[in-house]
């Protein structure tokens, strides 16, 4: 399957410490998309994966600031396409399912394509990764109403205009999630593949952290959602406090009841106070929704600028 030679297509290889992978990564993505260019980001490798990848072929540079954010954040503002692949240096995705997810980018001018993970092979997931997936991305779903099947996968298919409006604000491996919130937030048309995933080779190792990765993007996921939800996330804490409120002065109330006297003046007073900081906290969800609003729009009309893919 030919990709469109009017397109230029840039695979992107974020990777660190992958000279057991990196050559035969580049390898068949080259065989996969003979007319793309394939893109090695070092990110302060020890061993000899940037050699192994320029002899491979691939064209390699270095992004110092550590973490695959940052890598992420210098590949889309450095690398001009009309169809950006990214992917894991590792060699555990399937090269070959790239020219698919192309061609359902271009032909239904999406703007993200998703690779969703499937493996037969229980090496492939280490210890809980496959458990921490799903609940990520049940909670993701809570969230924000929709979601991907697996938001944690590093295969993706961007369009330009993706690309070149996402400011990319993470930092470590919670970047993955910072991609599918904004591409919910804006409602851009997306699509998922299913592709294989295989089991490292050997002397490839992961670099996630299963609790302190995982405790990242829970984190990321919350910020997200207070930054993008204002009026729920403000919401919820204004509840919270209000039924903590009642759940303390219903004693004082059956004591008021029977007695007409308020014995514990320290307890009202922190009723009080947690009454009026659930209201400012519910007046503060609406005014943030508001900047929130504003600042969708004007990425909508960034993101606008460019045009679909295969539309020109």
């Amino acid at each position: 399957m030919e990709v469109l030679p009017a397109l230029r297509v840039a695979v992107l290889l974020p990777c660190f410490n992958e000279e057991a992978a990196i050559a035969r990564t580049v390898a068949e993505f080259r065989a996969a998309l003979p007319s793309a260019t394939i893109y090695v980001y070092d990110n302060n490798s020890r061993d000899r994966t940037c050699e192994m990848a320029a002899a491979a072929g691939a064209v390699v540079r270095r992004e110092r600031q550590q973490g695959k954010g940052a890598v992420v954040r210098r590949m889309f503002a450095d690398i001009d396409a009309d169809i950006y692949v990214m992917a894991d240096g590792d060699a555990t995705y399937e090269a070959a399912a790239a020219p698919e997810m192309v061609h359902r980018l271009v032909d239904e001018q999406l703007d993200m394509v998703v690779g969703a993970r499937a493996s037969e092979i229980d090496a492939a997931y280490r210890s809980g990764h496959k458990l921490g997936n799903r609940l990520l991305t049940g909670l993701l779903t809570r969230m924000f109403g929709r979601s991907f099947s697996d938001i944690l996968t590093g295969y993706r298919v961007f369009s330009r205009r993706f690309v070149k409006s996402f400011p990319v604000l993470s930092a470590g491996f919670e970047i993955e999630t910072e991609i599918s919130v904004h591409a919910l937030e804006l409602s851009m048309p997306v699509a998922e593949v299913v592709t294989a995933y295989g089991a490292r080779i050997e002397g490839s190792v992961s670099k996630l952290s299963t609790y302190s990765d995982g405790w990242r993007i829970l984190n990321t996921m919350v910020s997200l959602y207070r930054s993008e939800r204002p009026v729920w996330f403000f919401g919820i804490v204004a509840l919270l406090l209000i039924g903590l409120a009642i759940v303390l002065g219903i004693p004082l109330a059956v004591t008021y009841a029977q007695t007409g006297l308020v014995p514990r003046i320290p307890t009202a007073i922190l009723i009080v106070g947690l009454i009026i900081i659930a209201v400012l906290s519910l007046f503060a969800g609406l005014i943030l929704d508001t900047v929130t609003r504003g600042r969708r729009e004007v990425k909508r009309l960034f993101y606008l600028q460019s045009p679909a893919p295969g539309s020109r």
